[in-house]
């Protein structure tokens, strides 16, 4: 008996202790003073909102992800949102938010509804690149299927096209500019603007690295 109870005790602690672990960081949660809970934006899976413009974090390389709340603290990259939630991150939430979502599996992309035409145009870009105006594949740094080598080019599959949109857009006016060796801004500065809407709608339809599909 007393060894069943042992037994039973012991499997409850394990339980109790894997449920702890799996919690995401009250940084996620609840925020902390002027940082506002990551999941107000980008939800505690870290699928983001589309229409909103709050881009997917799952499986972001923690590397990735921690580069980009320094630059938003220094300065180097900005955002009206962003900019002060990063300032008011300690490098613990830093830390604890970029493992919680890069443990997250990638949200499945959602039902097609651009013009095929479009997609298809897009998918050639990123598997081919444009040579005639040196534009290299996405995936040549990317990774096949866009899902990304860490740490520095981080999962490009299945994320908003409205995100995507918005970032190449601000990679070709120069509004961002804490890319590695500026390489974005490099491929951004020649894409035209049928070219970035055209990608960024492939890329959102590519399938997923979820926990489901290892």
């Amino acid at each position: 008996m007393r060894s069943f109870i042992s037994h039973t005790f012991t499997a409850v602690v394990v339980m109790a202790a894997s449920s702890a672990a799996a919690a995401p960081p009250s940084i996620v949660t609840q925020g902390n003073g002027a940082a506002l809970a990551c999941a107000s934006c980008h939800g505690v899976d870290g699928a983001g909102n589309a229409q909103a413009g709050f881009p997917v974090l799952a499986q972001l390389p923690p590397a990735y992800f921690a580069k980009q709340i320094a630059d938003f603290k220094a300065g180097t990259r900005t955002h009206p949102v962003m900019t002060p939630i990063a300032q008011a991150m300690s490098a613990e939430d830093a830390e604890s938010s970029a493992r919680h979502y890069a443990s997250q599996p990638r949200p499945k992309a959602g039902a097609i509804t651009a013009d095929p035409a479009v997609i298809a145009r897009g998918r050639n870009l990123a598997i081919n690149g444009a040579g005639d105006r040196q534009v290299p594949p996405c995936f040549k740094c990317h990774a096949v299927d866009g899902l990304g080598v860490a740490p520095a080019f981080p999962p490009i599959a299945g994320q908003h096209a409205t995100y995507t949109v918005s970032q190449l857009q601000a990679w070709k006016t120069g509004a961002r500019t804490n890319d590695p060796q500026k390489l974005m801004k490099a491929v951004a500065e020649k894409l035209t603007d049928d070219d970035i809407r055209s990608v960024a709608e492939y890329l959102a339809t590519l399938g997923t690295r979820g926990k489901e599909n290892e």
